[in-house]
């Protein structure tokens, strides 16, 4: 009997890493979840709740690039200035299986592709393909975006400048 729960202490020991590597990605994979919900219900306070207060955002969009305090609201304000001078509305944003994801203790680094779907002016638009690569970084209020990085995939449609 003493063998047998030796075994199953060494088992369950040996398995926690990994057990704990499912869960972190569970839990990271569930922020990036709750950031797609929150901006397909255009419920912004908590979308800017899933990033970190020291991020660095990168997209295709004029300043093209945002960082330090309060990046992320930073970049929600130039994202609605975007999209109301390109007349963009219903916006939904559709987030693909990981192509890549690693956490490493307090760190994680996902890259995933998106579906993009949209009115510009009333005509319906879909952006397919696009790259979102994302850093992570868990703290005490658990996993927060960090990074991203946006890049168009096919069919991207960018309104003439004015």
């Amino acid at each position: 009997m003493k063998s047998v729960l030796s075994l199953i202490i060494v088992a369950a020991l040996a398995a926690g890493p990994e057990i704990a590597a499912a869960s972190d990605k569970t839990d990271v994979m569930a922020v990036v979840h709750k950031w797609e919900d929150s901006f397909n219900k255009g419920d912004w306070t908590t979308m800017v709740a899933q990033c970190a207060d020291q991020t660095s955002i990168i997209d295709d969009f004029a300043p093209h690039e945002w960082h330090g305090a309060g990046a992320c609201q930073k970049w929600l304000d130039a994202f609605q200035a975007f999209t109301k001078k390109a007349e963009f509305t219903e916006m939904m944003v559709k987030v693909g299986q990981p192509k890549h994801l690693d956490v490493d203790g307090d760190s994680a680094y996902l890259v995933v592709t998106t579906t993009l779907t949209y009115k510009e002016g009333g005509k319906p638009r879909k952006l397919t393909g696009s790259t979102v690569t994302v850093s992570f970084q868990k703290g005490t209020s658990g996993w927060r975006i960090n990074g991203w990085s946006w890049a168009d995939g096919a069919g991207a449609v960018m309104p003439s400048k004015s």
